[in-house]
């Protein structure tokens, strides 16, 4: 146990170009505490201009540095075998006319597809039926429903997306967050086996 180092690699983390990447970075560390320090500060990677905005930092990779340093250790690695770094590379400032013309084919493009839907369940006619079964009076723009309708359509919404603006109704997440959440995690998977398959080539061709 004295002569164990237990590493847990991070699943993700951001850095800047340029950046130096020690061990404290990428992974949480428990060793004894005389080399506990060193290990923090170990060196893993610097940051270059020859990195993409993707890098991946294996498990094996640091075992190995560790055991350089440390011949007499025994390294255990547990948790994720890789840490995902993302450089955060500066973009440019998105201009104000171009997020208004975004935001209003989205707005349009929403309404439209509304609009079909109500159009293809017949959305007035049972507004009708309903007011008609209430009053037992024919009308053909039942207002007195439509426009409850309408707000409860929008408040339906918001309570279904969690948000209000930037402020969230409660503490569980929207069904959106769940499958941004999955698609990050579909997205990672990708990136992992993409840049196996890339070191296994670098190793065939060398």
């Amino acid at each position: 146990m004295e002569n164990t180092v237990y590493i847990r690699m991070r699943n993700r983390v951001q850095v800047k170009p340029n950046d130096s990447i020690s061990l404290k970075d990428i992974a949480q560390i428990i060793s004894r505490e005389e080399i506990h320090s060193t290990l923090e500060k170990l060196p893993v990677h610097k940051v270059s201009l020859e990195d993409n905005n993707i890098i991946i930092i294996d498990a094996m990779m640091v075992v190995r540095m560790i055991t350089k340093q440390y011949p007499s250790v025994e390294v255990q690695a547990i948790g994720p075998p890789q840490t995902i770094i993302e450089v955060m590379i500066k973009r440019r400032p998105v201009s104000y006319s171009l997020f208004m013309v975004v935001w209003f084919l989205l707005f349009i493009g929403s309404a439209i597809t509304i609009m079909n839907f109500h159009e293809d369940v017949s959305m007035q006619a049972v507004h009708q039926r309903i007011y008609t079964m209430i009053t037992g009076k024919q009308e053909s723009k039942p207002l007195l429903l439509q426009i409850p309708y309408s707000f409860g359509l929008g408040l339906g919404m918001i309570l279904f997306f969690n948000h209000f603006f930037k402020k969230r109704i409660n503490e569980e997440p929207s069904p959106l967050e769940v499958e941004m959440f999955n698609y990050q995690q579909a997205l990672d998977q990708y990136v992992i086996l993409n840049e196996n398959k890339e070191s296994l080539k670098r190793l065939d061709d060398d």
